[in-house]
């Protein structure tokens, strides 16, 4: 690479990837960071150099106008309503966000011949197979599914020169994250010995959210166009990540009970079977994540 440093901007930097790729990519060599979110930069000082500018990307004066100030050769696109359930109740909200916002992000990446990185997920399918390759036709069966195969067919058509990266289930620990995850809810559960119900009849390959943001830097680094499946390796259902996490930490699973998904009362349809084969990222990209044990060792070094 060149002395010239590649600049990039990543929207959402407040969310759980974005303060991921925050890390990973502030102070490396040859790159110049832009982290956006809406209102105050929850990441803070970490003792690496990048910039943060408040965005509200649903606002395209405000996009056109940074994007051009800044000129960004690359642009990560995290940010999203990812609340299936809240997707149902807000459907305006959740095609501002999703779809208006993309686009807005994309017609301004055209103007300064950005390569844009988009984030997309394994709920753009039905859920009727899986695990599920690049190829596989998408059939969406919630809004949240449809809002954002709708904003991938605004990136693919776009002309940009650009990369989807489609994920399934991230989790992970950052600072000031009022959201929990799978691994930190089962653990403060049994801990507190609390009974849960934990569905037995959906399949996912979970993803440490350090593996996703290192997918986002493989496809920097190589410049690789297209769609690619950046998850986790272990297929597994949410009950066997329950058991998997009380085994781990030594906790009692007598409290943990398998329950179907028709127990759980939930506005949006979930796909009962997705995760991905990941073997384009690991082919082209070099990209190789931890299994779901190792995934849970990574966030307890980061809680010590």
């Amino acid at each position: 690479m060149s002395n010239v440093s590649k600049k990039i901007l990543i929207t959402g930097s407040n969310g759980l990837l974005g303060q991921k790729l925050i890390n990973l990519l502030a102070g490396k060599t040859g790159y110049q960071l832009l982290a956006t979110g809406k209102g105050e930069n929850r990441l803070g000082v970490i003792g690496k150099p990048y910039d943060y500018a408040s965005l509200d990307i649903t606002n395209a004066k405000e996009v056109d106008t940074l994007i051009a100030d800044f000129k960004p050769d690359f642009i990560i696109h995290t940010a999203a309503m990812t609340n299936v359930d809240q997707c149902e109740s807000d459907k305006e909200g959740c095609l501002l966000l999703n779809v208006s916002a993309t686009d807005y992000l994309v017609q301004a990446a055209k103007k300064n011949n950005c390569f844009f990185i988009h984030l997309s997920t394994d709920f753009i399918f039905d859920g009727t197979k899986g695990p599920l390759t690049e190829e596989d036709v998408p059939n969406p069966i919630s809004f949240y599914g449809q809002s954002k195969l709708d904003a991938e067919k605004i990136v693919i058509e776009s002309k940009l020169r650009w990369a989807i990266l489609r994920t399934v289930l991230v989790y992970g620990i950052v600072k000031d994250m009022s959201r929990s995850n799978i691994v930190l809810w089962v653990k403060k559960n049994l801990e507190d010995k609390k009974n849960i119900n934990v569905v037995d009849d959906q399949w996912r390959t979970p993803t440490l959210a350090e593996d996703l943001a290192l997918g986002c830097l493989l496809i920097i680094e190589k410049e690789a166009k297209g769609i690619f499946n950046i998850s986790g390796k272990d297929m597994l259902t949410p009950y066997e990540m329950a058991t998997i996490t009380a085994d781990f930490f030594k906790l009692d699973k007598s409290y943990i009970t398998k329950a179907d998904s028709s127990t759980f009362t939930q506005l949006a349809k979930r796909p009962p079977r997705t995760g991905f084969v990941i073997e384009k990222a690991k082919t082209i990209l070099g990209y190789n994540p931890h299994s779901f044990i190792d995934g849970i060792k990574v966030m307890v070094e980061q809680m010590r």
